[in-house]
């Protein structure tokens, strides 16, 4: 009987066994694979928290006090993409880890708080803040410490940082263009301008007027605002029903809405007979107005958890499997969940953790998969977007009934400094 000859190692047949064998070991530690080819000296020459398994970055939100309303869908919605990064393996092979800080809705604690991220913790990224008070409050420690900030609300614009990407609107691409459509497509001429009193909706406001006034042609009959946490707005209703101004233009923030809305209704001032136009309502807040407080009034936003198309009905309801059947997702909520894929996709292009190799990698990025439907990241550290505008339905949710092009980001826009 002849006796078999083992395979020589040089045989094509032991040659494929052995590559398939390489493939499925790599296949089964793909993280490990991936890190081995960016050696943790390598990506990482700054002295971030980065080991050859993981690597450590912030989160900086209001969990408590009168933003935790807000804040709170930001917070879920970057867990949410961080959970789904490290489920393909993590960035550079490395799994992410977060260190949460409160913000507690107080700027000092925001700026406390990012210096210890940056400087104790030591972390690759921060993910973080809501109101532009408490990006102005940390704005001058990640400049400082050379720190990475992702920041998710839309906002004043006037502002440019080598270390912040926006992944909000600027004034450009909310403020002034939702007061063309309202001018176009309602006929206003008269606006009441209401907010909570603090850097962004004076700043907003500002933007606003000067459109109004400038652009439009219009007048504004009135001006308010009131402190954060505010729950008594009598007599401003009764001063909006003596105006009877086209528009009540609001950018009231927080927990004052669930107050001013409500309030607003038990005084009979409802879509019926009023126009309203809010930059700061998003489905977070309704959850806790109820829509059937602000039915038929407007809302400028890019995003809306109502959005029909692939990438968004994945995100609800990956978001909905993780938070619950109820959970909500407003515009804030789906910007910060841009936060880190877009730094995911920077890191892995630079093939480093540095920030500045990251900063520089960052421009031109696309993300095909925002559930918005598609951004990119602009030179001037903000985001291609649509601006559009939502109708409060009863149930909560917004009908949206415009929506403009791609708008290139213009933080300084000329004429409204």
């Amino acid at each position: 009987m002849s006796q078999r000859t083992p395979s020589s190692p040089k045989s094509p047949k032991r040659r494929q066994a052995l590559l398939s064998l390489a493939v499925a070991g790599a296949l089964a530690m793909p993280g490990l694979v991936f890190a081995q080819q960016y050696p943790t000296a390598k990506v990482n020459t700054t002295g971030l928290a980065i080991t050859d398994t993981e690597v450590v970055v912030g989160q900086l939100h209001s969990a408590t006090g009168t933003m935790a309303i807000s804040e709170t869908g930001s917070i879920q919605a970057e867990r949410l993409a961080i959970d789904q990064i490290n489920a393909m393996g993590g960035v550079l092979g490395r799994k992410i880890r977060v260190v949460q800080e409160d913000g507690a809705s107080d700027w000092p604690t925001f700026a406390e708080k990012a210096k210890k991220l940056l400087v104790n913790d030591k972390v690759a990224t921060v993910f973080g803040c809501w109101t532009s008070a408490s990006r102005k409050a940390v704005l001058p420690v990640f400049e400082k410490e050379n720190g990475l900030l992702y920041y998710p609300t839309f906002y004043e614009g006037l502002e440019q940082s080598k270390n912040v990407f926006y992944t909000g609107q600027e004034a450009t691409q909310q403020i002034i263009a939702s007061l063309d459509w309202i001018a176009k497509e309602k006929g206003a001429k008269t606006f009441y301008l209401v907010g909570s009193d603090y850097i962004w909706p004076r700043t907003s406001n500002k933007i606003a007027r000067k459109h109004i006034e400038n652009v439009l042609h219009g007048q504004v009959v009135g001006e308010e605002y009131y402190p954060l946490g505010n729950t008594q707005f009598g007599s401003l209703i009764n001063k909006i029903k003596l105006k009877k101004p086209d528009v009540i233009f609001a950018d009231v923030v927080g927990g004052s809405n669930v107050a001013f809305y409500k309030q607003m209704k038990a005084a009979g001032v409802t879509a019926k007979s009023q126009k309203l136009l809010t930059l700061s309502v998003t489905e977070d807040e309704l959850l806790g107005i109820g829509g059937e407080n602000m039915e038929g009034f407007f809302a400028s936003m890019k995003y809306f958890e109502s959005l029909d198309n692939p990438n968004n009905k994945k995100f609800v309801s990956d978001f909905k499997a993780k938070y619950g059947a109820n959970s909500v997702m407003g515009d804030v909520t789906q910007a910060a969940y841009l936060g880190p894929w877009l730094w995911k996709a920077a890191v892995e292009k630079a093939g480093s953790f540095d920030v500045d190799k990251v900063v520089a990698a960052s421009p031109g990025l696309e993300l095909k998969t925002a559930p918005e439907g598609y951004v990119k990241v602009h030179e001037n550290h903000h985001l291609w977007s649509k601006t559009r505008i939502g109708e409060v339905q009863k149930d909560g949710q917004f009908k949206v009934i415009y929506e403009s092009g791609l708008i290139e980001p213009n933080p300084f826009p000329k004429g409204y400094q």
